[in-house]
């Protein structure tokens, strides 16, 4: 009747050993580790994120928002005077579709401005009767650089054909000299880069229109005569 008591207390001090629990130092239990790493990616994305808006934070200078609203009104009128040419009677077919061209461009860009505008917290378009003051020239905003006056857009509205075609390269050939120019202040001088790069391209674009467009009036004549 010994034996088994002596089995059972052998069974007992087996159990009390497997009970025993064995406590690894932090660093050696491998879910710490991982915690501590995912916690780690989670405050270094953080901090880059932090420091990559403060980046991102526009900080436009009186020459970006200047020029952008003063464009937007350069941009108004090269619109209006594309429409009026677009309204004449036995225009050349060919500058017509130069100024439908010049039309959906400018709209766009208007459009472009605008938000840019929005973005940095201010009007949409310059409120104040001067212009160009942003260039250090102050200037009446209809007396900008290639605005044409109201008699000019009255004329061009009475011309037709040939007349009309002639009218309408003079008169955004200009408007566009004068886009041009202030556009290449604003690439030279402007804070933002997202301002100077449409500026850069209202200057490209319209340097390639003009030449096209005269391009297009030798042929018209050409033909015409």
């Amino acid at each position: 009747m010994s034996e088994p008591a002596e089995v059972e207390t052998v069974e007992d001090d087996h159990h009390d050993d497997d009970d025993e629990v064995i406590v690894l130092p932090w660093w050696h239990n491998p879910v710490n580790l991982i915690v501590m790493g995912i916690g780690l990616i989670l405050v270094i994305g953080a901090l880059g994120w932090v420091l990559g808006n403060n980046h991102a934070q526009p900080d436009p200078s009186d020459v970006d928002v200047g020029f952008l609203q003063d464009m937007h009104w350069h941009h108004d009128q090269a619109v209006q005077m594309a429409l009026i040419y677009l309204s004449a009677n036995g225009t050349d077919p060919a500058l017509r579709q130069a100024a439908e061209e010049i039309l959906v461009g400018q709209n766009q860009e208007i459009g472009l401005m605008i938000q840019m505008l929005r973005d940095f917290g201010k009007a949409d378009t310059n409120e104040t009767d001067t212009g160009m003051a942003w260039m250090g020239d102050p200037t009446p905003l209809d007396s900008m650089p290639g605005m044409a006056t109201e008699a000019q857009l009255e004329q061009l509205g009475q011309a037709s054909g040939a007349e009309a075609d002639q009218l309408f390269v003079q008169l955004m050939t200009a408007h566009h000299q004068g886009g041009i120019h202030m556009a290449d202040y604003a690439e030279q001088h402007a804070n933002e880069s997202q301002v100077r790069d449409l500026a850069r391209q209202i200057s490209g674009s319209q340097a390639e229109e003009i030449a096209e467009m005269e391009q297009l009036l030798q042929a018209s004549t050409a033909a015409r005569s």
